[in-house]
């Protein structure tokens, strides 16, 4: 096959989104190209005064079936499919009065919008595109003599290549055929995962679907010798992270990755609180009666890690935290809502990132809330560590008892520690990390590392304390360790062989401890 350039004599438009759509139509049909349109199309392309036959006139048969049946013809999608080089292909379109069709610009019911807007099951279905993607698909497989387009964003290089060059050429043809079935799949993917959202026995099908759509490229990756990009599921209407920027530019690959973890921690919490997180690790977590306390908290206890970190709320960013917070310098600022006042203070920070977050709902119980991460070769799937640790559902399995106010800084430093790398160990009182060991080989080690933090740099007293940790302890070390610290209360999973020797340990040494059943790995 030659790869020459094809300048089109018929073209098909069919579009949902008419964005550009009278100027490209009008420019096709100046430079002689005969133009066919279904219903909508060709009612819109009429109003603009822009001349249109009806694909009827190819058919000879009419919309039928509410319009669901409108293309789906062999005189349509045997003018596109032709294979021009097989005389055989000729002398079939030839037999049967069929013509090429060379141009095929289609965009596809807005399923995802109906989708987002309603939950009428019926209306939604009836947004779901047969004859479009069929369309499309034809013209993409046979991109060596068509042209397809499916993005208003190529209009102008398509005019200006078939007006200035004499045709489409082969190279672009390609790439548009790749874009054709790129936006085929990711629409296909919306309406599978619409379906999926739908069968709770299918969680995990033997196909996954994932509809995503570029937001932006990033300067570069987790470092600078990597390419990068940030992707948003389609439907997501802030983009990542949920999240409008209000002042200091682009995020990183790192920012993305640390400001998603601060924000979901601090979500944890139901009273005002803070997290400052640094290198996906938190440095520094509290909750308490107003966010300016519990931002002093937070830095108060690792204020060296702290610097140039992400800092998340889970309540109004006010004058007074901004004040605050300009004291330190920091990479970004997440926040559910942020003053007028607040923004001007910020003004001052003016490379500090800020963003918006809005209240945001929690996940209704049916839909889907997945973790992914890639692998060679393949992808791990699993549901996001969503579970909550109630304090009426905490077995104290050793003879001292606790108070309530020990109870809720347990379950404090155990919501810090699920998002702790593992191992981890958290030292935490009043409701504040007072020391965080985490991502260490062994126990022990992110134990003694906790307790040194706390001491040097936080320099604390660990006298009272409690502790949380995201496993079960098969050894006696870390619970001397914690012992011997000053700690006198811990929550951990349990479920070790050697549970029973822990605990009679825990009653030698005097300390409380409770076992949660919930394991919180965070690899």
């Amino acid at each position: 096959m030659i790869k020459k350039k094809i300048f089109p004599k018929t073209a098909i438009i069919s579009q949902s989104n008419k964005n550009g759509l009278k100027e490209f139509a009008n420019q096709i049909h100046n430079l002689g190209i005969d133009i066919f349109s279904t219903g909508g199309t060709a009612s819109f392309l009429k109003k603009n005064n822009i001349k249109v036959k009806s694909i009827s006139e190819i058919t000879n048969f009419p919309e039928i079936l509410d319009g669901r049946v409108k293309t789906l013809h062999p005189k349509i999608h045997a003018g596109i499919l032709a294979n021009h080089d097989n005389s055989s292909h000729n002398d079939t379109l030839n037999k049967f009065s069929i013509n090429q069709i060379d141009l095929i610009v289609v965009n596809l019911y807005p399923f995802l919008e109906v989708k987002n807007d309603t939950k009428n099951e019926d209306k939604i279905i009836e947004n779901i595109d047969i004859g479009g993607p069929t369309l499309i698909r034809a013209a993409a497989k046979n991109f060596k003599h068509k042209i397809v387009i499916v993005d208003d964003n190529d209009y102008t290089d398509v005019l200006e290549e078939i007006s200035k060059s004499g045709g489409v050429s082969f190279e672009t043809r390609k790439n548009l055929a790749y874009k054709a079935f790129s936006y085929v799949a990711n629409y296909d993917s919306q309406i599978s995962s619409w379906l999926l959202e739908k069968n709770s026995a299918k969680q995990f099908p033997k196909y996954f679907p994932i509809p995503l759509k570029i937001k932006n490229d990033l300067k570069y990756g987790e470092n600078p010798h990597q390419k990068g990009a940030v992707y948003t599921l389609e439907g997501y209407k802030k983009g990542p992270l949920n999240a409008r920027i209000i002042q200091g530019g682009a995020l990183s690959y790192n920012n993305f990755l640390d400001a998603d973890s601060a924000f979901n921690l601090v979500n944890e919490f139901t009273n005002p609180a803070v997290s400052i997180i640094k290198h996906s690790n938190p440095c520094g977590v509290s909750e308490g009666d107003n966010l300016v306390n519990a931002l002093i908290n937070a830095f108060n206890c690792d204020p060296i890690s702290a610097f140039g970190g992400i800092v998340s709320f889970n309540r109004k960013i006010t004058s007074k935290v901004a004040k605050e917070l300009i004291k330190n310098f920091l990479e970004v600022v997440i926040a559910p809502e942020i003053t007028t006042k607040a923004i001007e203070i910020f003004k001052n920070k003016p490379n500090l990132k800020i963003l918006e977050t809005g209240y945001q709902k929690r996940k209704e119980d049916n839909e889907k809330n997945l973790s992914i991460k890639s692998i060679n070769g393949g992808f791990l799937i699993q549901e996001r560590d969503e579970i909550n640790i109630s304090k009426h559902e905490l077995p104290i399995v050793t003879k001292k008892t606790l108070t309530k106010n020990l109870i809720d800084d347990m379950i404090f430093a155990s919501k810090v520690a699920k998002y702790v790398k593992s191992n981890a160990i958290v030292f935490a009182k009043n409701k504040t990390s007072i020391g965080i060991g985490a991502g260490q080989m062994s126990r022990i080690d992110a134990a003694k590392l906790a307790s040194k933090k706390a001491i040097e740099i936080g320099n604390y007293d660990l006298k009272n304390s409690v502790v949380a940790s995201d496993a079960f302890l098969p050894f006696p070390d870390t619970l001397e360790h914690i012992h011997k610290s000053g700690a006198i209360a811990i929550i951990q999973p349990g479920g070790s062989k050697k549970d029973s020797e822990i605990i009679e340990l825990a009653n030698k040494l005097n300390i409380s401890m409770i076992f949660s059943s919930v394991r919180n790995f965070n690899h």
